[in-house]
């Protein structure tokens, strides 16, 4: 079985735990915790651990060059392994969904998320993506709300969403892209 590279896009430091903007490492690391996988490692400008998630040989990585500059991190991964772009599954925040709103998509744009543009950028465009429905601001700047924590409402749910969101990572894992959109891309927590 080829390996798959599992990226969950975020911040590194404290500064940033908790933010929407993050919302991909929180999703790696409940995937971690449920397959009782340590992410120690260092390589790659990021923090990874190679393990199996369903069955399925995966390297879990946490990019630690900022979400704007996450393809350094994963063409690196992906060059390292000799991995082809549709090995990669990319896990992000997402302004142009609600808040509970998950998504599968194969290829495509960017949707003006830097971080999965500078990805494209490193690897090309036919990686998988996993985005996560964090909203947009009623007022002010989108930098500042996906910067920004979850509100309370938001808060509440958002163990279920971590967790609906690891569902579908199985699902994509053990049986496609096209069955996991078929099962959650009209999922909405709360």
């Amino acid at each position: 079985m080829t390996r798959r590279l599992i990226a969950g896009l975020g911040n590194p430091g404290s500064d940033y735990r908790g933010t929407r903007h993050n919302i991909g490492f929180m999703v790696i690391e409940r995937l971690a915790e449920r397959y009782g996988i340590r992410l120690g490692q260092e390589k790659f400008d990021s923090q990874f651990a190679n393990d199996r998630v369903a069955r399925q040989p995966v390297l879990l990585l946490e990019p630690q060059t900022y979400v704007n500059k996450s393809g350094e991190a994963v063409g690196e991964a992906v060059r390292f392994y000799d991995l082809e772009t549709d090995r990669t599954i990319v896990v992000h925040d997402d302004v142009d969904l609600a808040f509970g709103q998950l998504r599968v998509k194969r290829g495509g744009g960017h949707g003006g998320h830097n971080g999965v543009r500078d990805i494209a950028d490193a690897i090309g465009r036919g990686f998988v993506r996993l985005r996560l429905g964090v909203g947009r601001p009623e007022y002010g700047s989108v930098r500042d709300h996906v910067l920004g924590t979850f509100s309370h409402d938001e808060e509440a749910l958002l163990e279920e969403l971590l967790d609906v969101a690891c569902d579908a990572l199985e699902t994509l894992l053990e049986d496609g892209a096209d069955e996991a959109q078929n099962q959650y891309n009209n999922t909405h927590v709360g």
